[in-house]
């Protein structure tokens, strides 16, 4: 059982000027989106699991080699994420289980060296809706510089019985960041700075 793939699309986006001002080197962000078959589209099914476990290992080793070759290499990345945006005739739930399973995941987590978890969305809509992927830190969930979104769109895709699969991720964090961190927050505040996920 493997996925039908009508297409894969890439975006890449290289900013040199952020906010009037010169980055010191180039900002890339970029997102590799596999449009897949919803096996589930129009009707109600109780187990999931046969495709979800057949389906993540393709579509995780595909899409991450296609991403780390746009940026160049894993060590390259310092952001990233993932996204899927199902079709009307899907359930949100079925963009939930082609991302959220470690056959997915765990491909462009180990090929980036990766420790923190991949932030997400995951969205229903028609061809052309907006691809929403937020990024954070590959390392560290609390450094706001990465806290990014990544966005694009497909105009013809997701059709109502597609689902589409995306990775994200960014060479840097925004170029001229200058509002701080959790750590500060939590230390201002009188937290422990060495555990802020228990905050």
């Amino acid at each position: 059982m493997t996925p039908e793939i009508r297409k894969i699309v890439t975006f890449e986006e290289e900013v040199l000027i952020e906010g009037f001002r010169a980055a010191s080197t180039p900002w890339r962000t970029f997102g590799v989106a596999a449009v897949v078959t919803n096996p589930w589209a129009g009707r109600f099914v109780e187990d999931l699991s046969p495709e979800i476990y057949a389906y993540g290992p393709v579509l995780g080793e595909l899409l991450t080699d296609r991403i780390i070759a746009l940026a160049g290499g894993g060590d390259k990345i310092e952001a990233y994420g993932k996204a899927a945006v199902v079709g009307l005739d899907g359930e949100i739930e079925h963009a939930s289980g082609l991302i959220h399973t470690l056959r997915f995941g765990n491909h462009y987590r180990q090929a980036v060296d990766a420790k923190s978890y991949l932030s997400f969305t995951n969205t229903r809509g028609p061809a052309n809706a907006p691809i929403m992927v937020p990024l954070m830190d590959k390392n560290d969930a609390g450094r706001r510089s990465h806290y990014l979104t990544l966005q694009f769109a497909i105009p013809d895709a997701p059709r109502a019985n597609e689902i589409v699969v995306v990775l994200g991720g960014a060479t840097s964090g925004r170029p001229h960041h200058r509002i701080g961190d959790r750590y500060q927050d939590l230390k201002e505040l009188g937290h422990d700075v060495d555990n802020p996920a228990a905050v």
